[in-house]
């Protein structure tokens, strides 16, 4: 059987925040979750000490697709 149980981890212990079955053997895989605003403050610090125009010119970059898949330069 397989199931997924959210757990945090405080002062050495792992404690789920749903029950579970006590007395039984466990493999247990961690996994973090990432937060969303850890992921907003990792995208906005791509961004990081640049200019308005080099901000502007990478978007134009990343927005061009004449170039995209063009396996053979044509």
């Amino acid at each position: 059987m397989s199931a997924s149980v959210e757990a945090v981890f405080e002062q050495g212990v792992f404690r789920p925040l749903t029950p579970i079955p006590e007395g039984k053997p466990l493999k247990i895989n961690i996994e973090t979750k990432s937060d969303c605003n850890d992921v907003l403050k990792l995208a906005r610090s791509v961004y990081e000490g640049l200019s308005e125009p080099e901000i502007d010119d990478i978007e134009q970059i990343a927005l061009d697709r004449t170039h995209f898949l063009n396996v053979y330069g044509d």
